[in-house]
């Protein structure tokens, strides 16, 4: 099988492939970060004579028969975290029409697109270009990680195998609040981590921002020291900050919670210990192979995982290649 993966990233559909047992002939890849393409070609050294570069330079002419196209173009423009959601008019997430144009010039037999959940408008623009409707997928059944995504395809579907892991069960150390969160969420979590984002490539470096950002919004996935400290913590933010803003407004030098910790000279010792996700336990959430991404650094690896697919959805999307 000849395979194109647009948007390879660090070539997840490679190991996807694998997974599901499909033999692979060449696996052509377009990729611009430097450092996925350097993840995938240490993985698939076999690879490195196919990877294409920029997309927007590719002819579809200048490639043999391709039996399977896959991508998940950018997602930005779509995706609810962006408060200025252009869908496929924004200027990462038109390249969709890249996508569209490379299917159009090599007319593979099977195609894979991925994206995230989006306004019913934009989907439908994708659906009428591909033909198909998506299928809504969410990691939960398949890993450690909440993550609803909506896979284009015409690959035949096939029953899913469900994997009952939570992300307590791929932990390193420390202790992750299932049972709290859900209370002050008020929806079911499951025992699984939030849906992993490039954005976390950016994250907050003092404990109290940290805590503060995982308690107000939930949008990130914040590991404790143990059941104690997590609640330790929860008293004392409810105690001193609660209703506090973060960022500085209206021209003031300090948010609200740094100028009440300077006024009042607050100990924070007790969000010592407070972390984020281990590079090992992304790789555990996407059910990418633990030491795939060895030798970049934890921000590189936030990035280029929240970037990616879950593994264990795909493979099981390319079983009904068989």
């Amino acid at each position: 099988m000849n395979v194109l993966s647009l948007f390879d990233g660090m070539s997840c559909g490679r190991i996807a492939l694998g997974r599901a047992d499909i033999k692979v002939d060449n696996y052509y890849s377009s990729e611009i970060k430097d450092y996925a393409i350097e993840v995938a070609s240490n993985n698939y050294p076999q690879d490195n004579k196919n990877r294409l570069g920029d997309i927007t330079t590719i002819n579809g002419s200048d490639l043999p028969t391709i039996d399977l196209l896959i991508g998940g173009s950018p997602c930005q423009d779509f995706s609810g975290a962006n408060k200025n959601r252009l869908g496929v008019e924004g200027s990462k997430s038109r390249l969709f029409y890249e996508y569209l144009r490379l299917k159009n010039e090599t007319k593979p037999k099977y195609f894979l697109l991925e994206n995230v959940k989006m306004g019913e408008d934009h989907q439908n623009i994708i659906s009428k270009e591909l033909g198909c409707e998506p299928i809504k997928i969410n990691s939960v059944d398949f890993s450690p990680q909440n993550r609803n995504r909506l896979y284009w395809t015409n690959i035949p579907l096939v029953t899913p195998k469900h994997y009952n892991i939570g992300l307590n069960d791929i932990l390193e150390y420390g202790w992750w609040n299932d049972k709290y969160k859900r209370k002050e969420r008020g929806r079911p979590e499951k025992n699984k981590a939030r849906c992993l984002l490039e954005s976390d490539s950016r994250p907050s470096a003092r404990p109290i921002k940290m805590f503060h950002r995982y308690f107000t919004t939930g949008f990130t996935t914040l590991i404790f020291k143990s059941e104690k400290h997590y609640l330790d913590c929860a008293n004392h933010y409810i105690e001193n900050f609660k209703g506090l803003k973060a960022r500085p407004e209206n021209g003031q030098k300090y948010g609200e919670i740094d100028q009440k910790i300077l006024d009042f000279n607050i100990d924070l010792s007790v969000y010592e210990g407070v972390r984020y996700l281990t590079p090992q336990e992304r790789e555990d959430c996407q059910t990418v192979p633990r030491g795939y991404t060895d030798g970049l650094t934890n921000n590189q690896v936030a990035c280029i995982l929240g970037d990616g697919w879950t593994v264990n959805v795909i493979a099981h999307i390319f079983q009904g290649l068989k």
